[in-house]
């Protein structure tokens, strides 16, 4: 009997190790278990709270960007109707059709009773300048009890003053830069490095000056010549522009046109404005109806954010070309 009982102690003391082992293995299942559901559970909440706050940036971002617009049935009054151009033209916020968009809306409303055309801006594209330009005149002509003042903020340069001399008046303050009348087209040469590299460039083309302008060739002298009276045909086109807004109220004075910056104070002496003033002492002194109403075009959050997609993309390629051309 006490042979029986000492045989079957080993196995018992086994089954016991056993039940032990199983025990720590399901305590721990058990845990990791529980720690994967306390995780998940984080995570959702985690994921829960960066969709509110995104929900919450949106919403702020969203009536941030509207527009204090008057429309014709809800004008209070006779106003100053104010469309912005601030930044860089042809940029996101200062596309042509956002810019005449506004001023469109603007000259529609039968309570404006005059247009400020408030200008913060060192230039951009001419063709977006030109296109509004453009519409400006083509508005006067359709509106023409209703005047249009520009107003030149910290700076209006190159295309921005290029908008500005479409104005029937021009004001600016003593300080801010005016003028930079001209036509610049740049870029960079990296032909010498490459050979001191020992690297070729390969380059494949439909059209003998497609590659004109890319920095890892040397500058084919006819081609240059080629872009250089395509850069002079539109200076001239600038340079009519501003003659034609201008008129006889421009100095005599060939360095007008030379790309020069010229102060407010100096501008004025110029006659690049016509005087010195605030968008507020414009509508207070010059129309005569203070009240001002913002009927500058903003674009949703959605649709800034395809155009800076696009954008992103136009400006890979002007880099991949090696130039940069604006009015500035």
């Amino acid at each position: 009997m006490q042979d029986k009982w000492q045989d079957s102690t080993p196995d018992r003391q086994e089954s016991l190790n056993d039940s032990r082992a199983w025990g720590l293995v399901e305590s721990l299942a058990k845990s990791a278990l529980q720690e994967q559901r306390r995780s998940r559970r984080w995570g959702i909440f985690f994921k829960l709270l960066t969709f509110c706050w995104l929900f919450f940036s949106m919403a702020v971002i969203y009536n941030a960007s509207e527009i204090s617009r008057v429309s014709l049935d809800e004008s209070t009054g006779e106003h100053t109707a104010l469309v912005d151009i601030d930044g860089q033209i042809g940029g996101n916020d200062v596309s042509a059709d956002i810019v005449v968009s506004g001023l469109r809306a603007a000259f529609a409303d039968a309570n404006t009773q005059a247009v400020i055309l408030r200008i913060n801006s060192p230039g951009g594209s001419p063709v977006q300048s030109g296109y509004i330009y453009d519409e400006i005149r083509r508005l006067r002509s359709i509106h023409d009890q209703t005047p249009l003042y520009a107003v030149i903020t910290d700076i209006g340069a190159s295309g921005g003053y290029y908008i500005a001399a479409a104005a029937d008046q021009i004001y600016a303050d003593k300080a801010s830069l005016v003028g930079s009348i001209g036509v610049i087209s740049s870029g960079f040469g990296f032909v010498e490095a490459m050979d001191k590299l020992g690297i070729t460039r390969r380059t494949y083309t439909s059209g003998e000056n497609k590659a004109f302008l890319d920095p890892f060739q040397s500058v084919d002298r006819e081609a240059a010549a080629q872009w250089q009276t395509s850069l002079d045909t539109i200076y001239q086109q600038f340079i009519d522009a501003v003659k034609a807004g201008r008129g006889d109220r421009l100095a005599d004075n060939p360095d007008i046109f030379s790309g020069m910056v010229w102060s407010g104070q100096q501008a004025s002496e110029l006659g690049l404005v016509d005087g010195l003033g605030s968008t507020s002492f414009v509508a207070r002194e010059v129309v005569g109806a203070e009240d001002i109403v913002d009927y500058t075009f903003r674009l949703s959050p959605l649709e800034k954010f395809a155009r800076e997609l696009g954008a992103g993309v136009s400006a890979t390629l002007v880099e991949a070309l090696g130039s940069d051309f604006q009015l500035m």
